[in-house]
């Protein structure tokens, strides 16, 4: 592609991606800080701070990345450990940075290597139905084609050097590269140069998905099962998960997820919900069994979130909804196929999701 270096055109595609950044970045594709969007040019790339929210960006929040330094990580040596290697990363991405607008989102360097003007990469349970599904491969390359369908990576750098390799691979064969790439049990990115061209291609995504799901009859409203909420409950699991449930919200039952699906799910609601009795011994188990409190408590026929702020045990229950959905949903693909344990604990030691959690609190 060609890129405009003119001001004007400049203002026009910061304008633009911040609209994008705005429709695509409501319940429907992400929850709380998750998923991200760029613009580039030839030098620059302009991408979401992490943990920052899609609805929240304007122009002036953008972090401005040399897109010249971005590539250069590519080429370093980096260690064979995760969190050495994650460390130099994070260290590498910070030189490239060059404004104050914040710490770039994780998945910048992928952004950098897409070579379309604009890229908004959710999370949208509809999608997710799809991408966290035993089928879902097979189904994707029947619905469409011509993407890019990228089993399970470690997001970061090690998603952002493979996929590097794909997308060469891919443009080789089509001469172009992909423009919807659909990441298993993680979400899906699109690329375009217009915003119209985004808009049409996830458009296309939704309505493909929403079919297979209208044939398989699976509804995607979550079923709840509505109850009063007890107060003598919420004032257990604050006696019982002291400091880790300082603010706890509740909706009525659903069927819950009981075990990892995608990173955002790890990260704001825990791979598994606590379903024990409300006892200290009992939350002391589940700490010693999984190195920290739930965010997502079961309890006399309701949903629990807790978390150490009010938008810490919303984000909770948000996300502990949208798992169901998206667990629901997969059963038109036969059913939920779950992250392994080695990906799980990956996501749960990562310093950036635990630096991405605290700014979205």
């Amino acid at each position: 592609m060609s890129y405009n270096h003119g001001p004007n055109k400049l203002m026009d595609d910061l304008k633009t991606i911040v609209e994008l950044s705005h429709e695509f970045g409501t319940p429907d594709y992400v929850k709380g800080g998750g998923g991200n969007t760029s613009v580039k040019n030839e030098t620059t790339l302009w991408v979401k701070p992490s943990g920052t929210t899609l609805g929240g960006l304007t122009e002036e929040t953008f972090v401005t990345l040399n897109r010249k330094k971005v590539n250069e990580l590519f080429n370093v040596e980096t260690p064979t450990e995760s969190t050495a290697r994650e460390e130099l990363v994070k260290n590498f991405m910070a030189e490239a940075v060059e404004n104050k607008a914040g710490r770039p989102s994780v998945e910048a360097p992928l952004h950098n290597i897409i070579n379309t003007r604009f890229v908004v990469h959710t999370h949208p349970f509809l999608v997710n139905g799809l991408t966290c599904a035993k089928e879902g491969e097979t189904v994707a390359k029947n619905l469409f084609p011509d993407a890019l369908w990228v089993e399970y990576i470690d997001a970061g750098y090690t998603l952002s050097v493979e996929l590097k390799g794909r997308i060469e691979q891919y443009t080789q064969k089509h001469g172009n590269g992909p423009k919807i790439i659909l990441l298993k049990n993680h979400g899906i990115f699109v690329a375009a140069d217009t915003a119209d061209e985004i808009r049409s291609l996830y458009a296309g995504v939704m309505e493909a998905v929403k079919g297979e799901y209208k044939k398989a009859g699976i509804q995607a409203d979550l079923t709840v099962n509505e109850s009063e909420s007890d107060p003598k409950v919420k004032e257990q699991i604050q006696r019982v998960f002291g400091s880790d449930a300082q603010h706890v919200v509740s909706s009525g039952l659903f069927t819950y997820v009981p075990g990892p699906i995608t990173p955002d799910h790890l990260v704001y609601a825990r791979a598994f919900p606590f379903t024990d009795e409300l006892t200290n011994e009992a939350a002391e188990n589940y700490k010693s069994k999984h190195g920290f409190a739930p965010k997502v408590v079961i309890g006399a026929n309701r949903v629990y979130g807790i978390g150490t702020t009010p938008n810490n045990a919303e984000l909770a229950l948000e996300l502990a909804q949208d798992g169901a959905q998206v667990m629901q949903l997969s059963e038109a693909f036969g059913g939920i196929d779950y992250m392994t344990d080695r990906a799980r604990e990956f996501i749960e030691n990562w310093e950036v999701e635990s630096y991405r959690q605290a700014i979205a609190s």
